[in-house]
């Protein structure tokens, strides 16, 4: 048997089971180098619609589409072997009606293999999050500081601040207790509150930006690497590995150009002496006589009665070969008499 197979991924049941236990512990991933690298230190990986703004550069999570949550599933996937993955149900996917999140939560987890979706709001989505249940899906619920909501929200602000919120926030995470979710994500909710509302349900709490407290914790991976410049306060950085990808691109790019630039001198120089030998051959064949200059030919004497002389003509020799840069020379006459 494989080592891989051996390996069991966590799942749902196993992070319902973490109420007031051992902490549990979760980062989003968006890739499969990621996903790897995450892997062995966390209970479960979030593939969250975040990944708009991360990834893809978007203003916010609004405009994130299934067909993305998707892709980056099947990647996150591909690169983990232990952690559970929970992939975000994008904003527009879920809303309309507990059938219509049903299409799409079963062809998230048909299509990447996840262990579970998350969806945002509390007690205006128990419906919807009993009916999957009922169906097989494992349902996150994630209350407090829903991002998908932040243009009615009028931004990305912390709540329950004032204690007169806190009511509504409670009975949310109620709501998606009763409804059979199995965890709940406490996003940028005030820590008193935060600590009451763990206190106070049967499930684990997940706090980003909420309280020590909570049962576990998720971050979103790239800013607690410093990678995304721009972080939320409540994000403390464990590294900061935009100065040194920064760095390393640089050292790159220099050592790239320099070598570059010495092939291409080595290069003209090899160019230049190719193209002077090439001047000087054409040269020397432009310099080359078309048509031999007479000249008097050498002769062979014979007598043909005595006292007379018989001269015969024979060929000249052919002009000296062309040296490049001097032309040749023809030779000069030249007779040979007999008495």
């Amino acid at each position: 048997m494989s080592s891989q197979a051996q390996i069991k991924r966590m799942t749902a049941l196993d992070i319902r089971s973490r109420k007031a236990a051992e902490p549990i512990v979760s980062l989003t991933a968006y890739t499969a180098p990621m996903a790897a690298l995450a892997d062995r230190h966390c209970d479960f990986l979030l593939v969250g619609d975040s990944l708009g703004m991360v990834v893809h550069g978007l203003d916010s999570t609004v405009p994130v589409t299934l067909e993305m949550m998707i892709l980056h599933g099947q990647a996150v996937m591909r690169g983990s072997r232990r952690a559970l993955i929970v992939v975000d149900m994008p904003f527009g996917s879920y809303e309309e009606s507990p059938e219509q999140a049903f299409r799409n939560a079963a062809r998230i987890m048909q299509e990447t293999g996840c262990g579970a979706v998350k969806l945002e709001g509390g007690q205006r989505m128990a419906r919807t999050i009993a009916f999957l249940v009922e169906r097989g899906i494992p349902v996150m619920a994630h209350v407090g500081l829903t991002p998908q909501a932040v243009n009615v929200l009028g931004g990305f602000k912390a709540q329950g601040r004032n204690r007169a919120e806190w009511p509504a926030i409670i009975a949310d995470a109620e709501a998606v207790t009763e409804a059979g979710a199995f965890a709940v994500v406490l996003e940028a909710v005030a820590e008193p509150l935060a600590a009451e509302i763990t206190a106070t349900i049967a499930i684990p709490t997940i706090g980003i930006g909420a309280s020590a407290a909570c049962d576990g914790q998720v971050l979103v991976l790239d800013d607690m690497l410093g990678l995304t410049g721009r972080v939320p306060k409540f994000v403390k950085l464990f590294g900061n590995l935009a100065e040194g990808v920064d760095k390393a691109v640089a050292d790159y790019a220099a050592e790239v150009r320099a070598t570059t630039l010495s092939r291409t001198r080595a290069g003209l120089c090899r160019e230049g002496r190719l193209r002077r030998a090439q001047a000087c051959a054409a040269s020397s064949r432009s310099m080359k006589p078309s048509v031999e200059a007479p000249s008097i030919q050498r002769s062979t004497a014979t007598m043909s009665r005595p006292g007379s002389i018989q001269i015969t003509l024979l060929p000249a020799p052919s002009a000296e070969k062309a040296v490049c840069g001097t032309p040749g020379r023809a030779a000069g006459p030249r007779a040979s008499h007999h008495r």
